[in-house]
């Protein structure tokens, strides 16, 4: 059975808008087409990114201006005939291989038999040989003209091929940096179809239960994302690959990702969907469209909705929002974000496999925040700023705050909150986390900051309430981030109201006690302009409500007069409180402080070139989800 009427007729797609009109009618569907809608955007893709032939006619292939006078932006028009080809082979493929009268279903769904069947026709039907994680393999286009699918593409090929046979309880479930199925009765069951990381261990069939219970971050302590179909349209949609290489993006594969997500996101599709909105917004971030809720409101809204849905236990969405203020350099708030996505982070314990965050926290440790504190120490004084200090200046924003960050004890407190979820990550976990990489970095942090600034900040080390048990440490890190020792509970956190279009300093949702909130980091989606100059110059940035705000408001909001409190969770900081606020940063002592224990000697990544950290987050981003 091929495609109905109602979808031949949106036939031939013409340019962006032609595809937004079939996004648009299927998602009005109970059952959106997951096969159709996916080799639709592998077809475009495809063309735009991978075969980039434009203007020279492919065989059966045509091209469109997108503005009529504008030859260099074309866009393919997507055919009927070449669509219904690769969907009848795709269906054919699937019904052909699988007998659903050999296996039981029950009232409560289908049985890990039948999705372990199903999961080994994607498998089989794929290259021997591959380089796994190339760009522009995740869609069935990819599937179909070349065998070939990253590691989150077999996963949603499973889940479109169930869709095929009709077995409607086969989702997607999505961590933040892994994808298998849920399927059964409420989506109670799991089953790993896919492969994670450098490894292609084979463990499909197996449920995820013992990655949740030991506590990892592949698995988000069971805090992950059960999606529906219209979720998996928009995981689709998110996996849109615009690079033609490491420094070039389709102009028109932005357009159309960015149209599509607002589709979703105004329909509803994205409120639990925390990673789709942070690539929305990031999107709007480098390109808005007038008329549209500002950047800075749809991460706010990313983080209420993993506050809300999923526990607050998602890094991604303090990342995101991390990277707004970075690329904006509002050094406050860019610190209290990364702040707070440490101190989600200190309730996993860390694995190998878990090495894409470790990245994100090791590059923001070594490599950001020195370069960020740099610049703001060159934006203050340019004739010491040695090399940086010309290039920093005209980074900043042009109304250069009063009251300097590293002048500010809340962004030290910031910092060493970081730091201390990091540490407490490390505690337990069978895989060590600091090395003395980390500490020479610190130790060039803290001294940013003079010894009056980092004696503003009060520090306790002992626990303000007796736990119950280990497993309630899940409310410490709310302790780490705030000015004073009152504690809130999750529920109170998730019920508090999503944030309004911010006016004055922007307030993350989760903790009524405090005035502006950690962000987030990164950035899921990465732009080739991403913290370029080209990024801080034609455009509006962020209004001056914004940008931070001056040390005098946090006062008075503070509940302790004397300055910021940080409460230490981990071992190692506590350890360390005299030497945080000592007039001379000991450096020596740090270092044998922050290693102790974790004398690891580890390789330095290659990294990207200083600064440049939107485009590292992209890049493996890319590789998996």
């Amino acid at each position: 059975m091929g495609l109905h009427s109602a979808q031949k007729k949106h036939f031939p797609l013409r340019g962006i808008d032609g595809v937004v009109q079939l996004f648009d009618a299927e998602l009005r569907k109970s059952e959106p087409d997951l096969a159709l809608l996916s080799l639709v955007l592998g077809f475009v893709e495809h063309f735009l990114a991978v075969n980039r032939v434009i203007p020279i006619n492919v065989p059966g292939v045509r091209f469109e201006p997108l503005e009529p006078d504008c030859p260099n932006s074309c866009f393919p028009t997507v055919e009927l005939g070449m669509i219904s080809a690769l969907y009848e082979r795709f269906t054919a493929q699937i019904r052909g291989a699988v007998d659903l009268s050999q296996y039981r279903r029950t009232a409560a769904g289908s049985s890990r038999e039948l999705v372990k069947k199903v999961s080994d026709v994607i498998w089989n039907s794929l290259s021997r040989s591959y380089f796994k994680d190339r760009a522009h393999i995740q869609s069935l286009f990819s599937l179909i003209t070349g065998t070939k699918l990253d590691s989150s593409g077999v996963a949603f090929a499973v889940v479109a091929a169930c869709q095929v046979l009709g077995l409607k309880d086969v989702h997607l479930a999505l961590s933040e940096d892994h994808a298998w199925v849920i399927f059964g009765k409420n989506g109670e069951e799991t089953a790993e179809v896919t492969w994670h990381g450098k490894g292609n261990e084979d463990r499909r069939g197996q449920t995820v239960t013992a990655g949740v219970n030991e506590k990892s971050w592949l698995y988000l302590k069971g805090s992950y994302m059960k999606c529906d179909r219209n979720m998996e349209v928009a995981f689709m949609v998110c996996a849109i690959n615009p690079s033609l290489d490491l420094h070039t993006d389709s102009s028109e594969l932005l357009q159309l990702q960015q149209k599509l997500l607002w589709l979703l996101y105004e329909r509803g599709d994205l409120d639990r969907y925390p990673m789709a909105m942070g690539t929305l917004a990031d999107l709007e971030d480098q390109d808005p469209i007038p008329g549209k809720e500002s950047p800075l409101t749809i991460h706010l809204k990313a983080v209420t909705s993993a506050q809300k849905h999923y526990n607050n236990e998602h890094i991604y969405p303090y990342m995101y929002l991390a990277g707004f203020h970075y690329r904006h350099r509002d050094v406050q708030e860019a610190l209290r974000a990364w702040a707070e996505a440490a101190q989600v982070m200190q309730d996993y314990n860390y694995f190998r496999e878990d090495e894409e965050i470790y990245k994100e926290f090791f590059d923001i440790a070594n490599d950001v925040i020195p370069t960020l504190l740099k610049e703001t120490a060159a934006a203050e004084c340019p004739g010491e700023a040695g090399e940086g200090g010309e290039g920093a200046d005209k980074e900043l924003p042009k109304q250069v705050p009063t009251f300097s960050a590293l002048q500010d004890p809340e962004c030290f407190a910031h910092l060493l909150r970081f730091y201390d979820g990091i540490c407490k990550w490390e505690e337990g976990s069978p895989t060590p986390v600091l090395h003395v990489g980390w500490a020479t970095y610190l130790v060039q942090s803290l001294s940013r900051f003079d010894a009056q600034v980092r004696q503003k900040v009060s520090i306790i080390t002992k626990e303000l309430e007796s736990q119950d048990d280990d497993d309630q440490s899940s409310d410490d890190p709310r302790e780490g981030r705030r000015r004073g020792p009152r504690r809130e509970s999750k529920l109170e956190e998730q019920n508090s109201p999503p944030p309004a279009a911010p006016t004055s300093p922007p307030t993350l949702p989760a903790a009524a006690s405090q005035p502006k909130k950690v962000g987030e980091g990164g950035g899921r989606r990465r732009s080739s302009q991403g913290l370029r100059g080209g990024d801080t110059e034609g455009k509006p940035k962020s209004p001056s409500p914004d940008s931070a705000p001056s040390p005098s408001s946090q006062q008075q909001v503070s509940p302790s007069p004397a300055g910021p409190v940080v409460i230490f969770q981990s071992e190692k900081m506590k350890g360390m409180k005299e030497l945080l606020c000592a007039a001379k940063v000991n450096s020596s002592a740090i270092k044998l402080q922050l290693t102790a224990q974790s004398q690891v000697q580890m390789k330095r990544q290659k990294s990207t070139p200083a600064g440049d950290y939107s485009m590292s987050f992209m890049k493996r981003q890319r590789k998996t989800l």
